[in-house]
This record gives C-alpha cells, structure tokens and sequence, in this order.
C-alpha cells in the first residue's frame, strides 16, 4: 500500500500545475445576485432561488452570462455562459399559491397576437447595457436578426466568439436577459 501511495505522488504534483492553470473561477455570489434580480424575489423567498448556487463549482469566469426561465411553470433559471461554454439550472421555490397554468383555449376564439414593429433591424449597430444602482456595464455590437420592444435577439460583438443574447428596449439600445431597463 506505501509504495502504491509513492507511485502515486508524482501524479498528484504534474496534476496540480494543470488544475491552477485553469485560470479564474466564477463567482458563485454574482450568479446569486443575478438570479435574485432576474427573478425579482430573494434566495430562499417564494419566487426566489431555493438556495445559493454551491460554492463549490469551479465554473470558468464568465465576462457576461444570460438568463431564461427553463419552462413557463418558472420553477429553475437556466444560467448560461457562451464565453467558456457552461451552462447550470438554479430551482426557483415555486410560491404555493401559483396559479395554475392556463388552460388552452380555442385558436378561433383566442384574440390575434399584436405584432410591434422592429425596432432593431439585422446590421444595426446596438449598445447592450445592464446593471443596478452602483454597478453598470455596456457593451457595442452588431444585430444578427429584427427586434420589437421586449424581444429577445442575438448580438455579434467583436471581442467575443459567439453572439450574445439581447433584449431590445428601442432603436439601437438593448439590455441583457433579466435586467429590465
């Protein structure tokens, strides 16, 4: 068993350089936050994140992660990073007294949906902001397809490998996913 132990020694020393050369890790802290505010009710509140995210993941910084509702039942926040690609499921605590999912109801008699016109067009150069009081960040890029108001499209920016995703506000301006304006 000693030697087994000693031959396994040189492993763990070659194999700690490569877990340290990983690079920055995200912060757990900040995904909480964001959840909170795309959410808009706190960790642990009805509404809110069942808990933190687990300090204990070791998920590569991301500059910039977006946020989408996993079902329309709202009970867990896809979290997502397009930068170093990962993706985590944060459970939403579904209040008790959510109420039910509609039931369908017949095309013919369901009132036509209002279509807005675009207010960001394909090749649109577009500013992505986000942020709460003391904090704010914005970022510059191109639109990769038409948004109305409230819509959700892509943006090319020049820095980054894949599009981001944005939600338009009005012509020229978008915010991130879960932030509001």
């Amino acid at each position: 068993m000693t030697r087994s132990i000693l031959a396994a020694l040189p492993a763990l020393f070659l194999a700690t350089p490569a877990l340290a050369a990983q690079g920055p890790i995200q912060d757990t802290i900040s995904i909480d936050r964001a959840v909170a505010s795309f959410t808009g009710h706190a960790t642990g509140d009805a509404g809110g994140a069942r808990t933190e995210v687990d300090n204990r993941l070791r998920l590569a910084a991301c500059p910039m992660v977006s946020m989408a509702w996993r079902s329309d039942a709202h009970d867990a926040v896809v979290v997502t990073c397009t930068g170093p690609e990962w993706r985590i499921f944060v459970p939403v605590r579904v209040p008790s007294s959510a109420p039910a999912a509609p039931a369908p109801t017949i095309a013919a008699t369901a009132p036509a949906p209002v279509r807005l016109a675009p207010v960001i067009k394909r090749g649109d150069p577009v500013t992505i902001s986000a942020g709460t009081n003391g904090f704010s960040i914005t970022r510059e890029g191109v639109a990769m397809g038409d948004a109305a108001p409230g819509a959700r499209f892509f943006v090319k920016c020049d820095d980054a490998k894949n599009p981001v995703q944005a939600v338009a506000v009005e012509a020229g301006r978008a915010t991130l996913p879960g932030w509001g304006e």
